[in-house]
């Protein structure tokens, strides 16, 4: 039942008094930043493409601001039911009980919205370690494939458990386990209670603690086993769990099971810092069949990780007689899984091989058929076997902290390998945290970035000066537009439409660009000549939507047609209407604005410069893309627009595509 206003302020103060104690943390602290005031602006509106850009680099969603108005209730209240239910699956809490879920709930706009909210609730699907902490919870009562590699005896029963878990999760099994490696069994004193040796290890997992006590199949009382539970809590070196039992209080416990969580990553990180990355080999490619590792190794591996290093560009470039060698693993110029360049015979290739643990390779779908079929890998051997990954070593120790520690922290250079990698061993939320890294590049419109695509030669052109803030992406727009037609990843072809329109100048008179538009239109099967081509269009719809955003700025965005376009004598009518701005407001004019041809002299230098238009020293202009100068930059935005345009029909017409 939804609190009534009167109830709510009461839920206010209680709640108001136990965060100033100290006992509950403030889920919705007071947040002044500029980015946060920003994302309640967009919350206001119910902009959802910017809420997920920001939502996407990290803003706080739980935050609140001068007036204790948080994103979710802001959406809730101006009736943005899509952005409300894009916050719930983002994080958002709308906890019933609490003073902000039920004012969320109080304050929806309408009926929709509420039984959205009310349905919804908090749960742990909010929580972004819910995945990674559910994982370690299913590992207690998974069968197969058999990842367990220690059994605890307590009184009749028996706990098929993880070495590696408990070594991260707990001081004393590690100082225990680290001197016998090779243990496979431990059996407890007799007087420990098994329903109090069970709560140590639902804790251990992260399992949600039973409210009830009591054991059905044991004589111990309840009392016996708090006491017990107690006891082994301080010889394991658990601190906390003690408080995890007592906690009554529904939001007080759920609070401390995700301070549990967080705890628990960092043990296993510090883990898998140290123990897998920290024991990594790097050895000749050749002989990586050869390293015998045993079972009852101290870090308690039971599986090999090797990853081939990528060659060197310039020499795979060419062969050993040095003639130019054509890459086989590109196709359309995109690396297909790790990139495997040809390599000089004479020169060792390297792999680096990582020491790692089934039980965490399980969470990705590649791994758990593989360890459930009849394949050697799934085999128990003399030796740990070792599997090759086709990505290179730095993309598959992401993929690995990922495993481990629900951590993605991918460099731009990284990311395209990181995407075909993801795909191929089906991790979605790798996947689309690649297609992240790339798509936020920006919207496009900086001056000082130049692509991979145009190599040094795009920025061997500028002087000096210019050198230096001349910023290279470590990113091929071709191979990221192929990659997201061969992965199907939308946001990708939607980001590179949006790079490729503010940068068009500097990309339609490619032949690659051209070979692009019909590898666009070749999408469509038994395509008819009324067909559009899909990437142009997106291209099309950006390239207006650069140039509108240019005109609504000021004012002029009337000279936009219904199709965004701008008709050819906008030009000189934008001019116009800028001096007669400036004519209101006492600015005197000193001659009549429009088009004008440049004066007598040397030809203009053929090279535009990327994403802006320099000024002609001495002509008083602007210098459009077909070489004439404009008065100013409005009428040079509108001469460049329909250059653009015309040079998209004229490529078409070369391809014989009508669209």
């Amino acid at each position: 039942m939804v609190l009534h206003k009167g109830q709510l302020g009461e839920q206010f103060h209680a709640e108001h008094q136990l965060i100033k104690s100290g006992v509950l943390r403030d889920e919705n602290p007071l947040d002044q930043s500029d980015a946060f005031n920003d994302f309640i602006l967009a919350c206001r509106r119910g902009d959802l493409g910017k809420c997920q850009e920001m939502i996407s680099a990290g803003v706080n969603i739980n935050g609140k601001d001068e007036f204790d108005y948080t994103p979710l209730i802001v959406a809730s209240l101006c009736g943005h039911y899509e952005l409300a239910q894009l916050l719930l699956e983002s994080g958002a809490l709308a906890e019933r009980n609490t003073f902000q879920g039920e004012r969320c709930i109080y304050n929806a706009l309408n009926d929709r919205i509420r039984t959205l909210l009310l349905s919804y609730d908090f749960s742990k699907s909010t929580d972004p370690l819910q995945p990674w902490s559910s994982h370690i919870t299913s590992l207690l009562t998974r069968q197969a494939p058999k990842t367990a590699d220690i059994t605890l005896i307590a009184a009749s029963d028996s706990f098929d458990l993880h070495k590696f878990i408990l070594a991260a999760r707990s001081p004393y099994f590690r100082r225990k386990l680290l001197d016998a490696s090779d243990t496979t069994s431990w059996k407890l004193p007799p007087t420990i209670p098994s329903a109090a040796f069970r709560l140590v290890i639902q804790y251990l997992y992260l399992s949600d603690l039973p409210q009830d006590l009591s054991d059905s199949r044991s004589t111990a009382t309840e009392e016996d086993i708090l006491t017990s539970a107690d006891k082994i809590s301080k010889q394991l070196e658990l601190d906390k769990l003690w408080e995890a039992l007592l906690t009554t209080d529904r939001r007080l416990a759920r609070q401390r099971y995700q301070d549990e969580v967080n705890r628990a990553q960092q043990q296993v990180d510090a883990f898998f810092r140290e123990h897998v990355l920290g024991h990594k080999m790097t050895v000749d490619s050749d002989k990586v069949g050869e390293i015998k590792w045993r079972h009852d190794n101290a870090i308690f591996a039971d599986c090999l990780l090797a990853a081939e290093e990528p060659g060197d560009d310039d020499d795979d470039s060419q062969d050993v007689d040095g003639e130019s060698a054509a890459p086989t693993s590109r196709r359309n110029g995109i690396p297909i899984g790790p990139t495997q360049d040809h390599a000089d015979p004479k020169k060792t290739r390297r792999s680096v091989v990582y020491p790692v643990h089934k039980a965490m390779l399980l969470r990705s779908p590649y791994f758990e058929t593989m360890f459930s079929s009849s394949f050697k890998e799934a085999q128990v051997g003399d030796h740990l076997h070792v599997i090759t990954v086709d990505c290179p070593p730095s993309v598959l120790e992401i993929v690995l902290s990922y495993l481990y520690t629900e951590k993605c922290d991918c460099p731009l250079e990284l990311a395209l390998d990181l995407l075909y990698a993801a795909d191929m061993l089906f991790l979605d939320k790798v996947k689309t945290k690649a297609a992240q890294v790339i798509s936020t590049l920006g919207s496009g419109n900086t001056n000082l970035l130049v692509d991979r695509t145009h190599g040094a030669a795009a920025a061997g052109g500028a002087g000096e000066k210019d050198k230096a803030v001349v910023e290279m992406e470590p990113i091929n727009i071709y191979d990221v537009i192929n990659a997201a037609w061969e992965l199907n990843v939308q946001r990708l072809e939607e980001f590179a439409a949006r790079y490729l329109a503010y940068r068009l100048e500097d990309y339609i008179d490619e032949p690659e660009f051209a070979e692009l538009i019909r590898q666009s239109a070749g999408r469509i099967k038994a395509r008819e000549e009324t067909d559009t081509i899909e990437l142009l269009d997106d291209i099309r719809y950006y390239l207006s939507d650069r140039f509108r955003l240019r005109f609504e700025q000021t004012g002029l965005e009337e000279f936009m047609d219904d199709q965004g376009d701008v008709d050819g004598g906008a030009a000189a009518a934008l001019a116009a209407a800028r001096d007669e701005g400036a004519e209101e407001n006492g600015v005197e004019l000193s001659e009549q604005p429009g088009v004008v041809k440049p004066e007598p002299g040397p030809e203009p230098e053929a090279k535009v410069e990327t994403g802006a238009e320099a000024e002609e020293p001495g002509q008083g202009g602007l210098k459009t893309l077909d070489g004439e100068v404009a008065e100013d930059e409005f009428a040079s935005d509108a001469i460049n627009y329909q250059v653009l345009l015309g040079k998209i029909d004229t490529m078409l017409e070369q391809l014989n595509l009508d669209a």
